[in-house]
């Protein structure tokens, strides 16, 4: 009895879920409402199964959202922007990363182009805690695009140059958000049409290896074994492209060569197979590429 009872409240406990989220989302459309409901649909995104479908196809969702985000353009620079601000569009950024996380709606996002909203807060460089967060939020989204592999939404990313915006904040960013970039610019290597753009000519090549071999240092003084585990993984993909093989010969960092991160790979046995194979692929074939390396690129 009890069993049967319990099943047939589940359907009901979803439908009220579902009742309170379609009413928050209503209330979007509301300015004096919309703040709060903003922060109750950021904060209960995970019990609403349905909801990116929901905020996609609602009269007007999207065009709130955008909004919303242009709305804090004006305080990027010079830099003003409020915790406050920052708060209330990170969380309109928590419900883009759900509709970009779902895979209804995730190409529906990128043919509106939606991400290029984005990229504004990419370009910033206050390294205040609200603008640190709203870069992460703002990265978060990206990475919920790249993580299911889709070379569709590889294509549209390097097209419109997410690549400097990432390597920007793996330089100057939190720990966290250079963990995040990271992250996105080895899926956009791993996938052929994101190595092949990389590598298409030396400038893009050496930039990024700069970046990485900048983030390797600094992690010698405070290391962290997950953004050292996404160092070495783009590192390795670098490897399989011929010419970044034989440039990396040369400028792949020492320390990734010795001891020094032993410690920090102990506890990892997939990053430090990673990295074998990668001292493997650039130390193993001594003999130069007749075609030569990236010197001979445009």
């Amino acid at each position: 009895m009890s069993s049967s009872s319990s099943s047939a409240g589940a359907p009901v406990n979803k439908d009220r879920k579902m009742q309170s989220a379609e009413q928050l989302v209503l209330d979007l459309s509301n300015p004096n409402l919309r703040e709060n409901a903003l922060l109750e649909l950021s904060k209960k995104r995970e019990l609403f199964q349905d909801l990116p479908p929901l905020l996609w196809h609602s009269f007007g969702t999207i065009s709130v959202f955008l909004q919303e985000i242009v709305s804090i353009y004006p305080v990027l620079s010079p830099p003003n922007l409020t915790l406050a601000q920052s708060n209330r569009v990170c969380n309109v950024l928590a419900l883009l990363q759900c509709v970009a996380s779902h895979p209804d709606t995730r190409l529906l996002l990128l043919n509106a182009y939606i991400p290029l909203y984005l990229y504004p807060f990419l370009n910033t460089t206050s390294k205040s805690t609200p603008f640190e967060y709203l870069r992460l939020t703002s990265l978060g989204v990206i990475g919920a695009l790249v993580k299911v592999d889709n070379t569709e939404v590889i294509s549209f990313l390097v097209s419109t140059e997410i690549v400097p915006r990432c390597l920007c904040t793996m330089e100057m960013g939190s720990e966290l958000s250079k963990t995040v970039a990271t992250f996105i610019v080895q899926k956009i290597l791993l996938d052929d049409v994101g190595l092949n753009y990389i590598c298409t000519t030396s400038d893009r090549f050496f930039e990024v290896a700069q970046v990485l071999g900048n983030m390797v240092g600094a992690l010698a003084d405070q290391p962290s074994s997950r953004l050292l585990k996404h160092i070495i993984r783009c590192y390795l993909r670098l490897s399989d492209e011929p010419r970044a093989c034989q440039a990396l010969k040369i400028c792949l960092p020492d320390m990734l060569r010795d001891d020094t991160f032993s410690s920090c790979l102990r506890e990892d046995p997939i990053t430090r197979r990673w990295l074998q194979q990668l001292l493997l692929n650039v130390n193993g074939n001594r003999v130069a590429l007749q075609a030569g390396g990236f010197d001979r690129m445009p």
